[in-house]
């Protein structure tokens, strides 16, 4: 009996980590897809896809096909969802990783405007919604993967690093462009140097593909499969039983406001001749390379301090802290100071965003049962993401080219926005003490501090004795 015992806890903590290796290669490939296109939105889109005669016109119309992959996202959330509630988790995530990749390989293989006129922004547009659509199941379906199959009281630990890798996916969008946009000449970058990064998705996509297939089906959607507890529409069931704590995820989910004002608008803002700013692309660039190389050193600290202090707190001071610094990471722009863009941009985006950002892979889905938890959590969290999508054509529209104030302006509307989250995480229940099968419950009570400080306490020997 102690053998098989043994030979069972080696295989749950073995699939723990190969779920989390999963969820890091998966999130890193989507979001290294999704970025590339962002970054490409902001930094040369405007003059490829777009009639050239009038600039402003153009970085509008491009920051506008960035949202619409954000406009798929809450249909892509309701299918896919759907799927990873009745079909299992494993099964949901590889479907997005396909469909993720094969559609940003095709983006590099699209004609220009100046070659087909405007049929080159429609199939931007198309493959800009396959993309969004592909998405909406990664982070619910992988958070909630690694969740139902991390030890009770290092959940937000484990689940952190889905985060870590779209950190590290955003990293290598960025990386990627940086010695294309720096040694390149501007003619050859922009004839073809920029689908380079496009087409090597196709290497990422081969290696979440190998590791992913490696990964069990997790215990908890396991028993309810087996016991016939799967809903037939958990969709159905997450909007009946769960609303409340959907709507707060919804809330929560516009922080993606951080995102889009450091990596979106912040490029246009900085790069584009028509704001007078003058950043050269390379250098740009470095600001969310940065940023993001400390927030992947940051998510799992914060991750691991969730698990000791509760899931709240560090959110709420995320929001505010982050909603607060993008006045100055906007000023510091608007100065033209690429040494204090860069401080306030690691500031912003790498340590304070981070409260938020490590943990709502744990909370998001701890706020749901396991049988409508992909659906639920994916629904709220895209539709709050489509939300904040529109809001670098809003900024661009509200500030444009010209405009006076455009830190504070844009500032404002993002501290505002930052408000609403902390809001939503403040109203919602501590998640961190509860147990697995008691998540998401109505009357679900957390276990005794002190039982739960000692659960944790042995969960953590027992991992450093594995790895010993």
């Amino acid at each position: 009996m102690s053998t098989q015992t043994t030979s069972s806890e080696r295989e749950h903590r073995s699939q723990t980590r190969k779920a989390t290796a999963s969820g890091w290669i998966g999130s890193a490939l989507e979001y290294y897809d999704f970025f590339i296109y962002a970054q490409a939105a902001a930094l040369i889109f405007p003059q490829l896809f777009f009639p050239s005669g009038n600039p402003k016109i153009a970085i509008v119309a491009s920051l506008a096909t960035y949202g619409v992959g954000y406009v798929a996202r809450p249909i892509g959330a309701l299918v896919l969802g759907h799927w990873g509630d009745t079909h299992g988790r494993k099964n949901v995530l590889l479907v997005c990783m396909f469909l993720m990749g094969f559609s940003t390989m095709a983006v590099g293989l699209l004609p220009t405007y100046h070659q087909v006129g405007l049929l080159a922004p429609t199939l931007l547009v198309v493959l800009r919604l396959i993309q969004g659509f592909a998405v909406a199941g990664e982070i619910s379906g992988a958070s909630s993967m690694i969740l139902e199959h991390a030890p009770f009281g290092r959940r937000s630990y484990y689940a952190s690093f889905t985060l870590q890798g779209v950190q590290a996916g955003q990293i290598l969008a960025a990386a990627v462009f940086l010695p294309l946009a720096y040694y390149m000449p501007e003619d050859a970058f922009n004839a073809w140097g920029w689908r380079i990064p496009f087409l090597l998705s196709a290497v990422v996509l081969i290696a979440g593909y190998i590791i992913r297939r490696e990964v069990h089906e997790t215990p908890a959607f396991a028993r309810e499969d087996a016991s016939g507890g799967v809903p037939k529409s958990p969709i159905a069931e997450a909007f009946r039983h769960n609303w409340p704590d959907m709507l707060r995820v919804v809330c929560m989910a516009l922080m993606n406001v951080i995102p889009v004002v450091a990596t979106i608008f912040g490029a246009a803002y900085a790069v584009q001749a028509a704001y007078g700013i003058g950043f050269h692309k390379s250098v740009y660039l470095w600001i969310p390379v940065i940023g993001n190389i400390v927030a992947v050193v940051v998510i799992p600290v914060v991750g691991n301090l969730s698990d000791r202090i509760g899931r709240r707190l560090p959110i709420i001071v995320g929001a505010l802290g982050s909603g607060l610094l993008a006045f100055g990471y906007l000023y510091a722009i608007s100065i033209k100071n690429v040494p204090f863009a860069i401080v306030m941009s690691v500031l912003m985006w790498g340590i304070v965003y981070q409260g938020y950002n490590a943990i709502f892979p744990s909370f998001y889905p701890e706020l749901f049962p396991t049988r409508s938890r992909v659906s639920a959590m994916a629904i709220g969290q895209n539709v709050g993401t489509t939300i904040t999508a529109l809001l670098p054509a809003l900024f661009a529209t509200v500030a444009p080219p010209g405009s006076t104030n455009i830190p504070l302006t844009i500032g404002a509307i993002t501290f505002g926005v930052t408000i609403i989250a902390a809001i939503a995480a403040f109203s919602a229940r501590e998640s961190y003490r509860i147990r697995l099968s008691d998540l998401g419950e109505p009357g679900a009570v957390p276990i005794d501090k002190a039982d739960y400080e000692r659960v944790r306490a042995q969960t953590m020997a027992d991992t450093k004795k594995a790895l010993a």
